[in-house]
């Protein structure tokens, strides 16, 4: 999971560092976007500082349906604690506290279904990865068509977190397709090839 709270943070800084331009200086974000030096008019400003308010309730939103900023001491009460100390724990059947568990407020966002934040956490990581990924595709075709440096800018960081947030989606979730340990598709049955993957699978569920 620190790849996903990576991916977070890094999501909610990057839309910060695009809003605070489009909040405290339009007439940058124009005279850099634009192919002549002018100043924004009143409706380019209205637009760029409503986006930069967009920008910040999106990153704020992203930190709190994801887990990494508690939303109050709700999601930390017991109901939380033990199914934390279920999933954690070796023998993963009671719900009685453990002595060396973590103190109740700092338990994680886990992946797994059972945990009461998972279902923010996926899809919060779902739409933050489209966003990412529209986002850059539309900065290339800007950048493609106007030449400006700074879509090639926002093309690259968009890319690289959209990159992170499919490799979250793939390998650091509970409904991931792809096995960390071997790379193998989990959808792949062992008929009519030989699949080593699906067969050590099938001999897991039959012992």
């Amino acid at each position: 999971m620190d790849v996903f709270y990576s991916y977070t943070y890094g999501t909610a800084a990057w839309l910060g560092l695009q809003a605070a331009p489009l909040i405290f200086s339009p007439t940058l974000i124009v005279a850099l976007l634009s192919p002549s030096v002018r100043d924004a008019t009143p409706l380019e400003v209205y637009f760029s500082r409503s986006v930069g308010f967009a920008f910040i309730a999106l990153a704020v939103l992203t930190l709190l349906l994801s887990g990494s900023v508690p939303l109050s001491s709700r999601l930390s009460d017991e109901g939380t604690y033990n199914t934390y100390l279920a999933l954690h724990s070796p023998q993963n059947s009671t719900l009685r506290p453990a002595t060396n568990a973590p103190p109740r407020a700092v338990a994680p966002t886990s992946t797994n279904p059972n945990d009461p934040k998972a279902p923010y956490a996926l899809p919060t990581l779902a739409i933050t990865a489209a966003h990412h990924g529209l986002t850059a595709f539309y900065a290339y075709a800007m950048w493609n068509q106007t030449g400006a440096a700074a879509f090639s800018l926002g093309m690259l960081g968009s890319t690289g977190l959209a990159a992170v947030a499919l490799w979250c989606i793939l390998f650091a979730s509970s409904d991931g397709r792809i096995s960390r340990k071997t790379g193998a598709d989990k959808r792949t049955s062992g008929w009519p090839f030989k699949n080593r993957e699906a067969d050590r699978r099938k001999g897991r569920k039959q012992t």
